[in-house]
């Protein structure tokens, strides 16, 4: 699939000719005096908040909603997600023979896209809701019975892993909820070796007239409704909205990875504006 050249992240705020320009409110990703960048401020919905408090509310959201998720997933996209994952796999461009990290791995499909997609000889998925792990291992217990799939309790801020233990190491859909993003890259890269790719697919605003207003629509007003029909869950994916419409644009995103080490960084922006896979070389 040609997704076309990486665009490398800007000096210049905002996105120019590549999307929108910095949202009034959003901080920059190191703010003068180089503190980590954190979520600026709580979501507003029931037990959401920063540090600890997020993390407790998202991993219990992930949990009530585990079953539905890969349903979920399907219909929001239309059955697009499993491409986007495809093309992030392929963009991680692991050395044959090597071992892959999927961090939030959810029910595996990522995982199971690095073994179609790459030359690794396993992946090791963690992630940190039990309900999420569990729907997991029963997909690879029908579509990898090879066992070259290990899933794992661990926490994406403290990953449970040697220094450069991995050829490349790959996320999707989790930036948004970490309570401490430059955290989040700076673990990633401790864990990967030299050479190697931190690769990362994320809901983005798309910046197209006309579509974007149709974007927000759908996702503000039909996702949530949808969410509460499929999964019982209507504060999940009402949650779902609000994360990406204060997260960070490509741009600044591109630029926390610069600053937790990561070089040659650049983004490739899919369907249409709405995810963006990023990549940045240990």
């Amino acid at each position: 699939m040609d997704v076309g050249p990486l665009t490398p992240p800007s000096p210049q705020r905002g996105e120019g000719e590549h999307g929108p320009r910095r949202r009034e409110g959003v901080p920059n990703p190191l703010p003068p005096g180089g503190e980590e960048f954190k979520h600026p401020r709580p979501l507003g919905g029931r037990g959401q908040g920063e540090g600890e408090d997020k993390a407790r509310y998202v991993q219990e959201m992930f949990t009530r909603i585990a079953r539905r998720y890969d349903l979920m997933n399907a219909l929001m996209t239309g059955g697009r997600h499993q491409a986007w994952r495809r093309v992030t796999a392929r963009m991680a461009d692991s050395q044959p023979g090597g071992l892959a990290l999927d961090v939030a791995t959810g029910t595996g499909d990522l995982a199971l896209a690095l073994l179609a997609e790459t030359g690794v000889r396993g992946v090791v998925g963690v992630d940190f809701s039990d309900g999420m792990l569990k729907v997991g291992r029963e997909k690879l217990r029908r579509r990898e019975p090879r066992g070259r799939v290990s899933l794992v309790a661990g926490d994406a801020l403290r990953l449970p892993f040697p220094d450069k233990t991995f050829t490349c190491v790959t996320s999707a859909f989790l930036l948004r909820n970490l309570a401490d993003l430059a955290q989040g890259f700076t673990e990633m890269r401790r864990v990967t070796q030299a050479g190697g790719k931190v690769v990362a697919l994320e809901i983005t605003e798309p910046a197209l007239p006309g579509w974007s207003a149709v974007f927000r629509w759908y996702f503000r007003r039909l996702v949530p409704l949808l969410g509460a029909l499929v999964s019982g869950n209507r504060e999940a994916y009402t949650y779902l909205p609000q994360s990406v419409a204060r997260f960070l644009p490509p741009p600044e995103l591109a630029r926390v990875m610069e600053r937790a080490g990561l070089r040659d960084v650049g983004y490739r922006r899919l369907g249409l504006g709405t995810v963006t896979i990023h990549v940045g070389t240990v």
